[in-house]
């Protein structure tokens, strides 16, 4: 009888032993999934664990092959872009190998704090994804398949990093519907916005829809590779410091301008480089702009604007150039005190249409300097300068018939010719500036 007591109470002692195992596995995994979701933005801190979550556990495959971008860079040019490009930059496919993943779900923000690598897929509404990590964090976006609909926030935040790079798999779609509200003092008005340097690269596609501006960086904007797709009310690709190009196929619909760079605090900053892409742009007022200098190396371009080409300083080195403007197809204007204001062309074919009117094929308020390339402008304007013209060099078309002669339509000036003058070749600035020849 002892025994059989002994017996019952040893049972008793394990069946209770195992109840208290079980809450307190109940209770750690509890723990790990709350530990994890707190990687999410604080905005979001009701999301249950069946919600948005950055699963340490679950790794990425890093089997892929290494897609590198070359960059045609040229040192001789107004920008010297020697070591412009950094190897990440040109790397069209990110290493998973020790990358989070995030799958995203209506309604929960995505806060990232530490430098990595993240995959992020899903559909969602109405989620931010905000990179908030150390000055030094490298932060690199891996979007896989991922289609975001917001009613009045960016999609991606980028709020401090020292770089984040947003590299593309697959279709990505990225879109604003309604009017954007601001992050306290700061404008956030962009589907993509950044406070810090941003890459865009990858091997897929990323479609931006916006009711303001596209992407918008207050440093530097890189893109290396991918296809970019923007559909926006405002400027669809803009930078406070500059935007520089070395690939990737980019397509733009914009009731402002295609490619805007400007710091409205520093004339000295806000400059374009081009060295290779290929570009559709549509845009209401201009498809490129720069504060300082547009340098076209290389690329394919189809643009179609009011003004396609503006800047102080608008240096054309190579590429396939096609313009269709209604008022200046390429245009220097005094923008910045850091350069003269001209247009210097030495390479690459430029074919400019323009509409009836008061319209120039190529205005500088300037000097306009042509040593190489051919230029097939078809106005009633074909050039108009204020300061002097050489040519040096390469083929003139003016209207049909090739010519060795730039007439001048300034008011004023009559149809001057435009040989002798100025010597070709790249223009000092009147300042030295970092990058800048």
């Amino acid at each position: 009888m002892m025994l059989k007591k002994i017996t019952a109470i040893a049972m008793i002692a394990i069946l209770a032993s195992s109840l208290v195992a079980c809450n307190t596995a109940a209770n750690t995994d509890t723990s790990s999934s709350q530990t994890v979701t707190a990687s999410q933005s604080s905005q979001s801190s009701q999301a249950s664990s069946s919600g948005t979550t950055a699963e340490n556990a679950a790794k990425s495959d890093s089997s892929q092959d290494t897609v590198l971008t070359n960059a045609n860079v040229t040192s001789t040019g107004k920008i010297d872009a020697t070591d412009l490009f950094s190897k990440r930059d040109l790397t069209q496919t990110a290493d998973l190998s020790n990358a989070e993943t995030i799958t995203l779900s209506d309604g929960q923000n995505v806060s990232i704090t530490k430098e990595g690598v993240y995959v992020i897929s899903g559909s969602a509404k109405n989620v931010t994804i905000t990179v908030e990590a150390a000055d030094d964090a490298k932060v690199q976006l891996v979007l896989d398949g991922v289609s975001v609909t917001n009613t009045d926030t960016p999609v991606i935040y980028v709020k401090n990093a020292d770089k984040v790079f947003v590299t593309t798999l697959g279709d990505n779609n990225l879109s604003v519907t309604g009017s954007f509200t601001a992050d306290g003092s700061t404008n956030t008005d962009a589907v993509i916005f950044s406070k810090d340097d941003l890459v865009l690269n990858g091997t897929g596609t990323l479609t931006i829809s916006s009711t303001d501006n596209g992407i918008s960086c207050k440093d530097d904007i890189k893109i290396t590779g991918g296809t970019i797709t923007i559909d926006c009310t405002s400027d669809a690709i803009e930078a406070n410091d500059s935007i520089s190009i070395a690939a990737g196929t980019i397509n733009i619909s914009s009731k402002k301008d295609g490619l805007h760079a400007e710091d409205s605090d520093d004339n000295t900053k806000g400059s374009i480089y081009i060295c290779g892409g290929t570009f559709t742009i549509n845009a209401s007022d201009d498809a490129i702009h720069a504060e300082t200098v547009a340098q076209i190396d290389d690329g394919a371009f189809d643009l179609t604007a009011a003004e396609c080409i503006e800047a102080t300083y608008v240096q054309i080195n190579g590429g396939t150039v096609n313009i269709s403007s209604s008022d200046d197809g390429i245009n220097a204007a005094h923008k910045s005190d850091a350069y003269e204001v001209a247009v210097e062309i030495t390479g690459g074919y430029i074919t400019i249409k323009m509409g009836a009117g008061d319209t120039d094929g190529i205005d500088s308020n300037g000097n306009l300097y042509i040593s190489g390339g051919t230029i097939d402008v078809t106005a009633q304007s074909p050039f108009d300068y204020d300061g002097q013209a050489t040519h040096t060099g390469g083929t003139l078309i003016v209207n049909g018939t090739e010519t060795n002669e730039i007439t001048n339509q300034m008011m004023g000036g009559g149809m001057r010719g435009g040989q002798g003058g100025m010597p070709g070749g790249n223009r000092g600035n009147m300042q030295d500036m970092p990058q800048m020849r």
